[in-house]
């Protein structure tokens, strides 16, 4: 070994980690440059908001650990980008980005840090909404430039887009009080309401165009049209949330400087708050995430600022944000998923409907495999290819659904979706129920495995006969053909006459509930079978005996024959007949004989019934094997008479004219049963709020609903008052609709 060998020694575990993070780094930093470019000057980014989250914050971490890997070209100094599409301009005042923050604790940190500057400070809440950041300048109260956020120093001069936009004025209007400002520098966001996004998207594709992935990519698309005809032939709007420079105009606060803005003619989100405490910050935040699609528009989250401009001037900022504000950032509801395959389920009514095989992707706090494509229209107007990388959108409890293509990610392997001609678990040939009818349906109403096993799925349901233990893998079983044997049930006329011995040899393909595809075994790579009903054969005797769970099924089966009638109104899949339809009929008729009987007159004549489900009600009892289910029905015992209350037991109509809404869970109710009971009472229930309504009970965890019945001044009933309003009512002028 030579002296120079020897000197050298084993390589530190501390270099080898700044190594490491050196390279991490550099790569960071080029992949969210790239990222920005195609975001900001392409209007085409080719991952979600969230991805872009994970990876600045990834580089946040590397540069706290080696600070000196911080440059004044990183992009956490750095804003963003601009287009070289429009003319440059320089803005009067740097346009800030905003820090962001993603959970509580964040945020009382961050309030920590400013209270040193600003004790008992006051905090203007706002909304972040998802649109394009512009910077507006007005001389002597007329529109003189407008320009985008570009780099923050630089920008785009958008000013003949912008002056399209009904809702940015061109000349301010004189306000009482105030003088008309020689210099006023408005920031604020251009946005694309939600309501038309869905319709652009469908227009450009019939036009050959490609789609954008979201309202914002909507809005920025839409404001950097080189002809500004184009620009005006799109409903953009336009809210303020800053000021930049400014002469002849001195506001304290920033929410002195909204309502000047106001008076100016300038629109301001009418949801900005001034509160005291971080618990009044907090209520804010939770608002609104409750009802952030209930809005205009698309937010991705709530910004808080110190209300008094004095502190914020003492705070002042860093190369890239304003230390007097943070933007709390709501979890990612909108993630980037690869689009593997669009396959086609049969539901109870025989609809054809394709749905997307994903790359499993976590979004809003579940792994998603399976989203709803609606049917073949709707492919086609979203735009989307077998092969696509997709914007996946999954908010709160909603059926995850693909939004748009990532037309910006296609590599040219991606493939058209082609409907089948087929049914494809029974083969019968797909078509319209009906002339103009969009959907295709498979008619082999009565056998097809796919729409028995749906239909059975149903009336096992809480709005039907709600029998437990009656799953999905369960439905499953009773339809599939027992080679070489018939299936246990070729309709569901006999699932009241279904007996243990029957059961007990049924194997089953366990399927996903959500796609109805075969689940595979990951060791064997083959689909995943079960016996639903029995257990494993003891090994000493072999003797099969039932599972616990196929005993309570049956047993719940024996007690659900005595449901009311309007459930066993809505296990029978009449299509268009709901809840809703289920309940009229069966209040109107009281007796299954008296339905069938009814001509369709009558049928259409009945308060939330009318002429389509009328048809279609007279439709379904025209079938013979469909009657043969209401018979074998009635010959097992399910009740199909509702017997009406008399003397002492009959039901006040302490409720008679009142329109009640439930939200939240009410105690000793479902949602059901408490609807029942106000409609027994003569009440009608709804399920939306408006000045029309008497009153909304408002139980546990209510939502959305109790607050917009606050906002209208609608009276809201607590959930354990409900006993009391159905027997004493509403009061002496509280029941009937206000007009």
């Amino acid at each position: 070994m030579s002296d120079q060998a020897a000197t050298i020694g084993p390589v530190s575990t501390a270099d080898t980690d700044f190594n490491e993070d050196r390279a991490r780094h550099e790569a960071l930093s080029a992949e969210i440059t790239e990222h920005r470019r195609r975001y900001y000057a392409e209007n085409a980014p080719t991952i979600s908001d969230a991805r872009f989250d994970e990876l600045m914050r990834e580089l946040i971490d590397v540069e706290t650990r080696h600070p000196e890997l911080k440059g004044a070209d990183s992009p956490t100094e750095q804003v963003g980008t601009f287009s070289e599409a429009f003319t440059p301009v320089r803005h009067l005042e740097k346009m800030l980005s905003l820090q962001d923050v993603f959970n509580e604790e964040e945020v009382r940190l961050w309030a920590e840090r400013v209270s040193e500057e600003a004790a008992d400070a006051q905090y203007l809440c706002e909304l972040k909404i998802d649109g394009l950041a512009i910077a507006l300048v007005y001389e002597e109260g007329r529109l003189v430039r407008a320009a985008t956020r570009g780099d923050g120093v630089i920008g785009e001069d958008v000013s003949a887009n912008v002056a399209t936009i009904a809702a940015v004025p061109q000349q301010l209007r004189i306000a009482e009080g105030l003088d008309m400002p020689e210099l006023l520098e408005v920031r604020g966001e251009v946005y694309f309401p939600s309501a038309d996004f869905e319709k652009l998207n469908e227009s450009r594709v019939a036009a050959g165009e490609a789609p954008f992935a979201n309202p914002r990519n909507a809005a920025a698309g839409s404001l950097r049209q080189k002809d500004a005809a184009k620009t005006a032939e799109r409903p953009l709007d336009f809210i303020a949330h800053g000021l930049g420079a400014l002469r002849g105009f001195r506001p304290h606060s920033q929410s002195h400087a909204y309502a000047a803005l106001d008076a100016w003619g300038l629109p301001t989100s009418p949801y900005w708050r001034v509160v005291d405490t971080m618990e009044e910050v907090f209520d804010y935040i939770h608002e609104f995430g409750r009802q952030r699609h209930a809005l205009v528009h698309e937010i991705d989250g709530v910004v808080v600022k110190l209300d008094d401009i004095a502190s914020q001037r003492r705070l002042g900022a860093t190369s890239r944000t304003p230390r007097w504000a943070v933007a709390y950032k709501f979890p990612p509801e909108e993630v980037n998923t690869k689009l593997l395959d669009i396959k086609v389920s049969i539901g109870r009514t025989g609809r054809a409907t394709p749905y997307a095989v994903l790359e499993p992707v976590r979004v809003d706090g579940s792994e998603v495999e399976f989203a709803t494509l609606h049917n073949a229209d709707q492919v086609k107007a979203k735009g989307v290819k077998i092969g696509d990388t997709i914007v996946l959108r999954k908010a709160g409890d909603v059926i995850p659904e693909v939004v748009a293509p990532v037309v910006a990610a296609r590599d040219g392997s991606e493939r058209d979706f082609a409907m089948p001609e087929s049914c494809p678990e029974c083969d019968w040939t797909l078509a319209p129920a009906s002339e103009g009818d969009v959907d295709l349906r498979c008619p082999n109403a009565r056998s097809c495995p796919a729409q028995l096993r749906e239909r059975l799925f149903y009336l096992a349901g809480r709005s039907c006969f709600d029998i437990d233990r009656m799953g999905y893998i369960a439905c499953t079983a009773l339809v599939q053909p027992l080679s070489p044997a018939e299936p246990v049930l070729k309709d569901e006329s006999g699932v009241f006459d279904l007996h243990m011995d029957e059961l007990l040899p049924v194997r089953v393909v366990v399927r996903d509930p959500d796609s109805g595809l075969p689940k595979i075994d990951k060791k064997t790579g083959e689909d995943k079978t079960a016996t639903p009903f029995a257990r494993k054969p003891d090994p000493k005797t072999g003797e099969v005996l039932p599972r616990k769970t196929a005993e309570a099924m049956l047993e719940n089966l024996r007690g659900a024959k005595s449901q009311p009638l309007w459930r066993v109104i809505n296990a029978l899949s009449i299509r268009h007949v709901g809840p809703v339809a289920a309940q009229a009929l069966a209040e109107h008729f009281g007796d299954m004989d008296r339905l069938i009987g009814a001509d369709e007159a009558e049928l259409a004549d009945i308060d939330g019934v009318g002429p389509a489900i009328a048809a279609s009600v007279k439709d379904w009892f025209a079938v013979d094997w469909r009657r043969e289910i209401i018979e074998r029905w009635r010959a097992a015992g399910v009740r199909m008479v509702d017997e009406a209350p008399s003397g002492t037991e009959a039901v006040a109509k302490t409720l008679a004219g009142a329109t009640v809404v439930i939200t939240g869970a009410i105690p000793d109710h479902t949602r059901e049963s408490a609807a029942a009971a106000v409609k027994a009472r003569g009440g009608k229930v709804t399920s939306s709020v408006s000045k029309k309504t008497s009153a909304v009970v408002a139980g546990d965890k209510p939502g959305s609903k109790h607050d917009r019945a606050v906002e209208l001044g609608v009276r809201v009933v607590p959930g354990e008052e409900f006993e009391q309003m159905l027997a004493e009512g509403l009061g002496e002028g509280d029941e009937s609709d206000p007009e």
